[in-house]
């Protein structure tokens, strides 16, 4: 397992120690077994797309929870289906095992919306900024009270 010093970054940052505890749960996540596929794509500047392919799981089957910045995403077929000992296949390439996934999410990331189609579930995610981190004007006086002077953010500057 890898380690990483962070003692730079405390120099120079307030508030970011989280990323220390982040980095370690990621590093010392269980190895993945690649099932079930998915892919993460980006949509636009602040919306995300999770596509899962989950064929043969019905929206019943599935279970989608947000806790604490984790996205878990789990699928469980029924006894009753996995144990059927009347079916011989003479070839098994669909996968219909229980599977969990987790995603690590970002601040201020929300699960928007989710929908399962063609045997591909689908889960929207937005980045919704407050309005206390979005960009503002600040006035800033000059010492004789007379003048003020404006600095501006511009929205494409700040991320």
């Amino acid at each position: 397992m890898r380690r990483f010093d962070l003692t730079p970054l405390y120099k120079s940052t307030v508030g970011f120690d989280h990323v220390a505890s982040i980095l370690e749960q990621l590093a010392s996540a269980d190895t993945d077994n690649g099932y079930p596929p998915y892919n993460i794509e980006r949509v636009d500047e602040n919306n995300y797309r999770i596509t899962m392919a989950v064929a043969g799981f019905s929206e019943d089957d599935l279970d989608i929870e947000v806790r604490e910045g984790m996205l878990r995403v789990a699928g469980t077929k029924p006894e009753k289906e996995q144990e059927d000992s009347d079916t011989v296949f003479l070839h098994r390439g669909i996968a219909s095992r229980n599977f969990e996934r987790r995603f690590r999410l970002a601040e201020y990331v929300e699960v928007s919306s989710a929908k399962l189609e063609n045997g591909l579930l689908h889960i929207d995610l937005r980045r919704e900024l407050p309005d206390a981190m979005k960009p503002r004007k600040i006035e800033i006086a000059t010492g004789n009270g007379q003048s003020h002077k404006t600095i501006e953010a511009q929205p494409d500057q700040v991320n």
